[in-house]
């Protein structure tokens, strides 16, 4: 079965943040942490014509932080990576592969680049609402794209939002999140969710299957509801991204139904000190390749300055909540 391991990651309700070490059978790792008045917008594309539109939700008043455009390939590897490509709002990018996911089949890997150049001055200063980005592809290898965005706004609530990218061993693998203090999930705005980034994923008998805390919330995680033509299927468009004009998935979904955006908040228990996420998947060829987490307080990070994005370089070593006793988505394959 495939699951997936976002690092053990240690949330403390005290001041200091704090480490719990994991084993590391997969490559789904920590990359960035954002602390303050922060939000985040995520958004998938994919598409056999290799261009479209990918967007991003921001409000008025925001400061983008960081953007990052992932590409997600199937048939590639090594040298023959250089070929995913593509622009972004006519701005050329270049996509810093992965890896080969070597517990999957058929070479699926994917592929990160830092787009906020491109991003920022088009969001910062702008009316707010939905930005909407021209995006190419240079192979037909490319599934699609998911965009992150992370940005600022006084009228946020304190937040901390966390993107963990790579690949997801399909040997087995489990999030823990531990807590130095109990959760108090009464706690007035109590907010956990966490989006998911999965390519090579499409036609109902390609699923995974998320646990938290022990409770099966979705037995239907993938598909590709980001292909343009959805729901018609093939290689080179099958991406699902949980997104900004996702819904959260209910409980226990319908295929059709799992937008890969979860509200994890019912699924922990008052006075709890950990969480635990689990994703497995039976056929063992879907690639998760990107999970972002966003939850309420200020987390501690041993890294550079608060916001100050070094790409492939920065561990997430805590997300340590001080102040707040609550935490706030192959064809028919060849």
């Amino acid at each position: 079965m495939k699951t997936f391991k976002l690092k053990a990651l240690c949330l403390t309700l005290a001041a200091a943040g704090c480490i719990a070490a994991g084993s590391a059978q997969a490559a789904l790792t920590a990359f960035q942490q954002y602390n303050g008045h922060v939000g985040y917008s995520s958004d998938g594309w994919g598409g056999l014509s290799n261009s479209g539109t990918i967007s991003a939700s921001v409000a008025a008043g925001s400061t983008v932080l960081a953007a990052y455009l992932y590409t997600s390939t199937y048939s590639f590897s090594g040298p023959a990576f250089p070929s995913a490509g593509g622009t972004l709002a006519g701005n050329a990018v270049t996509y810093t592969p992965f890896g080969v996911n070597a517990s999957a089949c058929c070479t699926l890997q994917a592929g990160r680049a830092d787009v906020t150049s491109i991003v920022k001055p088009l969001i910062d200063g702008g009316p707010g609402g939905v930005y909407n980005f021209s995006i190419t592809e240079t192979d037909s290898r490319q599934d699609g794209e998911a965009l992150v965005v992370v940005y600022s706004n006084p009228a946020l609530g304190v937040s901390t939002v966390g993107i963990l990218d790579g690949w997801a061993s399909v040997t087995g693998d489990t999030t823990s999140i531990n807590f130095a203090t109990p959760i108090n999930t009464a706690a007035p705005g109590f907010h956990a969710e966490m989006a998911l980034g999965i390519g090579f994923s499409c036609c109902n008998s390609q699923r995974s299957t998320v646990l938290v805390n022990g409770t099966t919330i979705t037995e239907n995680a993938g598909n590709n509801d980001d292909n343009a033509t959805y729901p018609s299927y093939s290689n080179g468009n099958l991406i699902t991204v949980g997104g900004f004009d996702d819904p959260y998935s209910t409980l226990l979904p319908s295929y059709t139904n799992d937008h890969e955006r979860y509200n994890i908040a019912p699924y922990i228990a008052n006075g709890s000190s950990t969480i635990t996420i689990k994703n497995s998947n039976a056929s063992r060829d879907d690639n998760i390749f990107l999970a972002v987490i966003d939850v309420t307080g200020t987390g501690g990070v041993d890294a550079p300055p608060p916001n100050v994005p070094e790409p492939g370089t920065l561990a997430l070593l805590g997300l340590g909540l001080a102040g707040l006793a609550g935490l706030r988505r192959r064809t028919q394959r060849a």
